[in-house]
Parts: structure tokens; sequence; C-alpha cells
């Protein structure tokens, strides 16, 4: 493993103390965004043997047969083939290039497969949010022991990050677009092979975080849910609201059940509460490889690796069937793309007197979109219990990565789920932003079905 080149081993600092604010990087420190990094802070140049080409400013061009405005997005690399296959055989060799739990899946399931295509470097972003990363790469920082940040708003806010929880807080804020929505499904297969369907709903998701237009935010992102089936979870919904200011602002979560009529808080929408959305394949912090708060782990900015990530994974995301997609004990290999990529790995591990299933987690962030792309989840013992992945495809007509859809491997009850499946029902849809009244409880009621 190496780490960042010298910018930022001459920024390594420890971890202020609890309510303390970590410094901003310098001016001085900032100049090297867009010239030797790109302007959020990745590696511009190629790795040593080219098998990571160099950043020359991502896919902005929609390939033939893309429609504007429609949700589904045609696989520009549709006609490449795998460079290289990784099974139980031959992972020996690559070993050094997979994530623990690549490798836990590599050698509990004989049909798993990784195939390995050329890397591209297709992340883009709009132009507007280059020239803010600039600007607040001066003046963002962390307080409350790492849990918030201040001085930063539709910029990363940390592009060359001095310890975890600023690498993490680039994730959470990770641009998929401002607005956007989609009818999703989520899916789990038992240890039989046999597929169900977990939830279907309408997903709606703000980042306000990223509204150019204004000058601040209290809130980083928000999501509404809406249950279709099956039958007996329509007319559910929910409402999750996250504030940038979480040592004081925590969670803001309703549930509405259409038995009851009414809006309930729901303060359990967080932290390792099973997810009822995906039938408790997964945790709260689960989603999107990681979601919430980070107060329950100590985050540790390891440096960064060339690993193998799910990246343009577009056969998966937009144009699978889902029974071709869903097999037995993993994903179908044959719709799955991987790619050689440089991410930040970040090693959390559980502070002293606090609780949560899992005691130790490795995260791996694209160091192009800095979105997760994978995770290691330990259980107490420290024996790796669940592995995540989600899977990359740009939306170059914005531009913007997204990276929504993941799956969730249990590798003790040997089953799985695959969350946000929308190749069947439209695809993604970047949308305009509600108005904040329809962000209320109140709102939640007349969303659900009686």
């Amino acid at each position: 493993m190496h780490l960042h080149h010298r910018i930022c081993a001459t920024l390594a600092a420890a971890l202020l103390a609890s309510g303390a604010a970590q410094a901003a990087i310098s001016a001085e420190d900032a100049k090297a965004l867009g010239t030797t990094l790109t302007g959020v802070g990745a590696d511009k140049g190629a790795n040593k043997d080219g098998t990571i080409p160099a950043y020359t400013g991502g896919l902005t061009k929609p390939p033939a047969g893309f429609k504007p405005g429609d949700g589904i997005r045609p696989d520009p690399f549709a006609n490449e083939k795998p460079r290289l296959k990784i099974d139980a055989k031959n992972m020996a060799q690559h070993a050094d290039k997979l994530t623990e739990g690549t490798k836990a899946l590599l050698q509990q399931y004989p049909s798993f497969r990784v195939d390995v295509y050329p890397t591209h470097r297709s992340v883009a972003f709009p132009k507007w949010l280059l020239d803010n990363t600039a600007k607040v790469a001066t003046t963002a920082k962390t307080g409350n022991g790492g849990r918030s940040i201040e001085g930063a708003h539709a910029g990363f806010p940390f592009p060359i990050p001095k310890d975890g929880y600023e690498a993490m807080w680039n994730h959470l804020v990770r641009f998929n677009g401002q607005a956007y929505e989609q009818k999703y499904r989520n899916l789990t297969v038992d240890a039989n092979g046999r597929p169900t369907l977990a939830t279907e709903g309408n997903s709606v998701q703000e980042y306000p975080y990223w509204d150019h237009s204004k000058t601040e935010a209290e809130t980083y992102w928000r999501i509404k849910l809406t249950y279709t089936a099956p039958a007996r979870r329509a007319g559910e919904a929910l409402l999750i609201v996250d504030p940038i200011d979480v040592g004081n602002k925590e969670r803001r979560a309703w549930s509405y059940l259409p038995g009851q009529r009414r809006v309930k808080v729901a303060p359990d929408f967080s932290f390792d509460t099973p997810n009822p959305g995906t039938a408790g394949g997964n945790t709260f912090d689960d989603i999107f490889i990681f979601n919430g708060s980070m107060d329950r782990y100590d985050f540790k900015l390891i440096g960064k690796k060339e690993i193998y990530v799910p990246y343009n994974a577009y056969a998966a995301v937009y144009g699978a069937k889902q029974d071709d997609l869903l097999k037995a004990n993993h994903l179908n290999p044959d719709l799955v793309r991987w790619e050689l990529h440089r991410v930040w790995v970040v090693e959390a591990t559980l502070r002293d007197g606090k609780r949560h299933i899992y005691s130790k987690r490795t995260f791996y962030l694209d160091e192009d979109s800095w979105a997760a792309l994978a995770s290691d989840q330990y259980d107490a013992r420290g024996q790796i219990y669940r592995a995540g992945f989600a899977f990359m495809a740009p939306s170059y007509d914005l531009p913007a990565p997204y990276t929504d859809m993941f799956a969730t491997y249990d590798l003790i009850g040997r089953t799985y789920s695959l969350t946000g499946f929308t190749a069947e029902t439209g695809g993604l849809r970047h949308t305009k932003p509600m108005s904040d009244r329809e962000w209320t409880a109140d709102a939640l009621a007349g969303a659900g079905i009686r």
C-alpha cells in the first residue's frame, strides 16, 4: 500500500480533541488541485504500469442510443472484453489488489468470479463544482470529533484529506446530482438461492449541500421513500433528513404506516438498526456502503491502494434483467464489470463504550468520485461478516457519478441483498429539488397510501 503524494504526507496530523475544529489546508497546498491533482483531489497521472490511465476529464458525451431525459443509460463500453478473470484458482496472484470481502467471496463460492476490464476514469463533474471545491478546500473544517463540518458548501470539503473523518465526509456528501428520483426494487437472495422482493417503491433524494445557488445549507442529504410492493408494505413511507452539524443536530426520521394512518418519529433509523427496506439484509449505516453519523467509530486514513472494484457497471445497473442478475450466492459474474482503480482506504474501529454489530469496518473510496465502492465488515470476534459493493455507473448526461445500487453479502448466513435495482423500472432521472415544505412530517402522511 502506498500513501498519497507528499502533499498529503505533510498534512498528516492527529485528530484534535472532541469539539475542536480541524484546520483547513493552506492556499499553497490547494494549488495542487487542477494541476498535479484533479479538481477533486485525485492523482492526475497514470499508475506505474499504465493499467490505470491518466485522468483526462471523464466521460461527458453520451453514447449513441441515449435519449435525453431517459432514465436508462446505455453502456459506452459494451463492446469491451475482460482483460483478466480472477477466480478461486488464481486469486492468490492478485491478492494485493482484492478487498478482504472479495477474497472471502472467491474462497466461499467456486462460481464467484471477478471479470477485470480495461480501466476508464469516466467520472466527470460540472465546472462550478470544481471551482467551488478549490474555494472550500481552504475553509472547510471538521468539528465535534470529526462528526460535523463547517466552512464548506457546494464543493468537496476535503479534496486533500488529513484523516479518515475528512475522507468519509467526502463520501457522505458525494455528488450524484443535486436531486434525483427513481422507482426501485430491493431484493434478497436466501441461502438456497431463492430471490425475494423485499420492497419496491419510489425514491426521491436531494443533496441541499450541492445547491450552488445558495451560500450554505443546514442539511446535506434527505430521502423520501414510498413503498408500493409487496402488498403487505404498500403505502408505507419514510423520510430521513441528515444535518451538516451532526454533533448538535442529529438525524431526523419519520415513518408512515397506513394501518395506523399516522406519522411517527423514527429515531432508530440509524446505525446498526436492521434496514426493513432490505428485509434486514443490511443495517441503516450500510446504505450506500456507509451512511449517517460517524459517532460509533474511530476513522483512520490508511492511505491509497490500487484495488479491483465494480466500475462503469452499466450492464448491471441499467441493462440487466432481474432474473439474469440475481443468481444463487452472488450476482451473475457475467454482468458485473470490475476495473482497477486507486482508492482511499479508511479503517473504522468501534469506539470504547459504543455498540454496533460490526467491530471493525474497512471502506474503499474511489479517488475520482469520493464514493465508497466497497467495504469489509467484521463481527465481534474479528471475523469477516459482511462485504459491500457499490456499482459505479456515471451519469454522463449531467455529468455526475452514480453509485446508489449496491449489494451486501452476508458471508456467515450465505445470503445477499441488492438495493436500488432500477433497470426494469425506468432507471434514474435527475430532477429539480422540491420545496422545503415537502420535506416535513406532515407532507409524509400525504405521500402514503391509505
